[in-house]
């Protein structure tokens, strides 16, 4: 899910206020035919300790400190409300609450977020509810509370069944926790996820493939899998671990951990997602078909559509601070259209994540635009071997779906 660090561009305290809705509906530069689908994204930012891998807006929590459940809430209503003009009237088909460790709150806290959401919000019929958990916070039944509370899907941060790595990477958890968290998700949820990464310190296919072989013995519907990246601005970033595996290493375990994960049902239907039919993960999926998706907590993210314009926002990203200015009705830190230039890059870089891969008349009712404005990266992206087009189809071939950022990348804006 898109999690990018923010910078604050208003000089108050308190951050902007959304515009009214006149605002948004004023005459721009596109002609959307229809709005896409929208979904909700709630980020709880507190971790018991933050992973010197993690890039995301997380903070651990100091030793003793509580968690302040009722006035976070409380700001994520007010954050809400003053959001609603925006998406007035617009049902809402998946709700994902991440962070940060959601499941860190207790089960009475996240049922009354939830129901304070589907007080102001119509959420269709089915809506999926995912909640990011993790082992170190795992409580015999509490992922059953979870379930009573109005959760559908859980997503559990496992990382990895081996101590060794867990330990490498900063994990809070054991590996006996992880197994433990995992079977009683088994039980409480029908659709749950692991994520689990690779290419880690000292890590070889055969601990990779024992690692996979653990996830699946307890038949997850779907399975998330990243390969350690160094990101900016964190631990490992000023640290680097020693040992990683080389990029040929890591393809082999790639190759490794989809000819697994096939061979108990799960199709990698996304760049890093493997899932049995019927069990792909909608919140994301609504991502990489260039949805529109109402953010709301510390340093969260919204895309939304209007008639002539694309708008992003993201909201204050100190924790304290946003509780301070949601409360007030000014959670905002930067509110902008996103240039028509733009466009094609940021539909891009969602759907060629798909293995599917999309429609022009997709892009062109996504965008408003054209399919000239994509065809000569188009042809470029053909020759290359990177994409594959069949009528009004294009998807990545498999060099396209190994080389995903070079893929990607001949979409980039040129010129000012």
């Amino acid at each position: 899910m898109p999690r990018t660090i923010d910078i604050a561009t208003d000089s108050s305290p308190l951050g902007q206020a959304p515009q009214d809705i006149q605002h948004y509906m004023r005459a721009g530069t596109l002609q959307l035919q229809a709005l896409p689908p929208l979904a909700l994204y709630v980020h709880l930012p507190w971790c018991l300790k933050k992973c010197p891998y993690c890039d995301f807006n997380s903070h651990g929590l100091a030793q003793g400190q509580p968690l302040p459940e009722q006035r976070y809430i409380d700001a994520l209503m007010a954050d809400l409300e003053a959001s609603l003009g925006m998406v007035w009237g617009r049902p809402v088909y998946s709700i994902f609450i991440g962070g940060g460790t959601p499941s860190l709150f207790s089960p009475q806290a996240i049922g009354q977020l939830i129901s304070g959401l589907r007080a102001r919000l119509p959420l269709e019929a089915g809506c999926e509810i995912t909640l990011e958990a993790n082992p170190g916070t795992f409580e015999t039944e509490r992922f059953a509370a979870f379930a009573q509370a109005g959760v559908t899907r859980l997503s559990i941060g496992v990382q990895s069944f081996d101590d060794r790595f867990l330990q490498a990477l900063g994990r809070v958890h054991s590996a006996a926790q992880a197994r433990a968290a995992v079977a009683e998700a088994a039980q409480a949820f029908e659709t749950f996820n692991l994520d689990v990464m690779y290419a880690l310190p000292g890590q070889t296919l055969a601990d990779v493939q024992r690692d996979v072989q653990t996830a699946l013995s307890f038949a997850p519907p779907h399975l998330s899998v990243y390969h350690l990246s160094i990101e900016p601005n964190t631990y490992f970033a000023k640290h680097p671990p020693r040992q990683l595996p080389e990029d040929d290493q890591a393809y082999d375990m790639l190759d490794a951990i989809t000819a697994a994960t096939a061979a108990h049902g799960l199709q990698r239907y996304e760049v890093s997602a493997y899932a049995q039919p019927r069990h792909e993960c909608l919140h994301n999926s609504n991502y990489w078909q260039f949805g529109d998706y109402l953010g709301i907590g510390a340093g969260a993210h919204s895309k939304i559509s209007f008639a002539q314009r694309i708008t992003r926002q993201v909201r204050l990203r100190d924790p304290q601070r946003y509780m301070e200015a949601a409360l007030a009705g000014r959670p905002l830190a930067s509110d902008e259209d996103v240039r028509r230039k733009d466009l094609p890059f940021e539909y891009m870089l969602n759907a060629l994540r798909l293995r599917r891969g999309f429609s022009l008349l997709d892009f062109t009712a996504s965008t408003g635009l054209s399919i000239n404005r994509i065809g000569p990266a188009l042809e470029q992206a053909q020759r290359l071997g990177l994409l594959q087009r069949s009528g009004n189809h294009v998807q990545p071939t498999e060099r396209g779906f190994d080389f995903l950022n070079d893929l990607q990348a001949l979409f980039l804006p040129q010129g000012d």
